[in-house]
């Protein structure tokens, strides 16, 4: 169904809402425990040295979670501040650089977490 402004400019829906939507609340889902999980370790490792919390990192399990929740994290992110930045920036070439410049960023600090569990792992 097209609304009467919509058919005057002939403009239609752009389908890509729906897998954007699907993709962030995944991410959301699978932040839960997840995130959980990220708390428990931190209250688990309160106060240990870092021979402790290299050995709690080298076990596989927790590079593993730790690496999904880097991922899950930084995809969420990437979603939701596309979203703000495609509603909230009117101006075509602003909006463009805007997405280039947060996506650049979500990736740069995305692998610099990732290196930092592979390090701790490894």
């Amino acid at each position: 169904m097209r609304s009467s402004l919509g058919r005057a400019r002939g403009l239609g829906s752009a389908k890509s809402g729906v897998g954007h939507w699907w993709a962030q609340r995944l991410t959301a889902i699978a932040l839960l425990p997840l995130s959980l999980y990220f708390v428990l370790s931190v209250l688990l490792l309160d106060g240990a040295n870092q021979a402790a919390m290299q050995r709690y990192m080298a076990e596989p399990w927790n590079g593993v979670l730790f690496l999904a929740l880097i991922f899950a994290l930084f995809h969420h992110l990437r979603l939701g501040l596309q979203v703000v930045i495609e509603d909230y920036i009117h101006t075509e070439a602003k909006r463009l650089a805007a997405l280039l410049a947060m996506r650049a960023a979500v990736v740069f600090f995305g692998i610099l977490a990732a290196l930092s569990v592979l390090k701790l792992t490894f």
